[in-house]
């Protein structure tokens, strides 16, 4: 059945969503070979995902994925970026995440290792101790306890192994870049998404609106990154009460020092946790700090805990300073980890 839509894939046919959700149905339960895996996603990749096409793929990954029901009151939120910017900076979302959660935010983390990059969030949360196979109760009881956890996205989305030797034979970017910081567990409906390009800046909130989403920001930045950067303009594209629009944030208008990219690139594994370490308890540079703070104002903005950018970096510099990021990582890394790992660091 998948070589008909591959055919139309190859005409330049758009998939109607009834079509991609049969086609992901048949992926997602092994019944396709490998070869038609890597003709679907190479075709639809040149062709160009429609909106109804990515949906129909996401809903379907949900639908086989394992979920997290939290217990937490308030908006939950999740952030990470789509990857794949190869700029080698060090792990900005994941730092970020710890910074809004000791700001009062609820952070799912959701995430995997790099495939691109250095270091991925499950490669932090690992050297900490973390168990990536946690069940999802236990994920649910860590979230209530300390207002963030990590869901290893191998262990949430194991249909996803069907198509992991296509997409490595493959070999470029495909529509699953782009689900996976969309397909959280925990089903959020609050998200700050850094995208790998700008024709997804206003898209995705779309997309995710259909879904039921409440506040979502996606973020490109002028230099590159699929996140905030304090060395260019940032392109924002904000969903909040069922409007979407546009802005760009300057990171010197909201109070933040211009740096340049090298100053947040990093080079190793080592160098990955010594960043995230170092932005949390106000040790790192300038520039890695206030990167940090930038995507953090993000996150509390998704968060409804501030209304603008201003108000959200100065929180999150706060947060930084008055050392409660830091006390926040202690507690985590007691309660889910190895302290003797963060013990070292210092």
């Amino acid at each position: 059945m998948i070589s008909d839509f591959i055919s139309k894939l190859q005409q330049k046919t758009d998939l109607t969503y009834d079509e991609m959700n049969l086609i992901m149905t048949d992926i997602l339960s092994g019944k396709t070979s490998t070869q038609e895996n890597v003709d679907f996603l190479s075709n639809l990749a040149q062709k160009g995902e429609t909106d109804d096409e990515l949906l129909g793929m996401l809903d379907k990954m949900q639908e086989y994925s394992l979920k997290v029901e939290p217990k937490n009151q308030g908006p939950i939120i999740d952030m990470c970026g789509t990857g794949g910017d190869n700029l080698q900076t060090f792990n900005i979302s994941t730092t970020a995440s710890f910074v809004v959660a000791a700001s009062g935010g609820i952070v799912a983390k959701h995430g995997n290792r790099s495939s691109s990059g250095i270091s991925g969030s499950a490669d932090i949360f690992e050297y900490f101790g973390y168990d990536l196979n946690k069940e999802p109760a236990e994920i649910a009881d860590i979230l209530q306890k300390h207002n963030i956890c990590f869901m290893f996205a191998p262990k949430f989305h194991p249909a996803m192994k069907h198509v992991s030797s296509a997409r490595k034979q493959f070999g470029k970017r495909t529509a699953f870049n782009l689900l996976g910081p969309l397909s959280n567990p925990a089903g959020v409906k609050n998200q700050l998404v850094g995208v790998f390009s700008t024709e997804y800046l206003d898209r995705l909130p779309i997309i995710l609106k259909r879904r039921g989403a409440e506040n979502i920001m996606t973020v490109r930045s002028d230099d590159g990154m699929d996140e905030f950067s304090t060395s260019s303009t940032n392109r924002v594209c904000i969903l909040r009460n069922d409007k979407v629009l546009m802005n760009a944030i300057d990171p010197e208008i909201v109070g933040l020092h211009k740096s340049k990219l090298k100053d947040i690139q990093i080079q190793t594994k080592g160098d990955a946790i010594r960043s995230f370490v170092g932005v949390l308890n106000d040790t790192a540079s300038q520039a890695m700090i206030e990167t940090t703070a930038l995507n953090a104002a993000g996150g509390l903005i998704v968060a409804n805990i501030s209304k603008n950018f201003e108000e959200a970096v100065e929180i999150a510099l706060n947060t930084i300073k008055n050392g409660k990021a830091f006390q926040l990582l202690e507690r985590f890394v007691e309660d889910t980890g190895d302290s003797l790992k963060l013990k070292e660091m210092l």
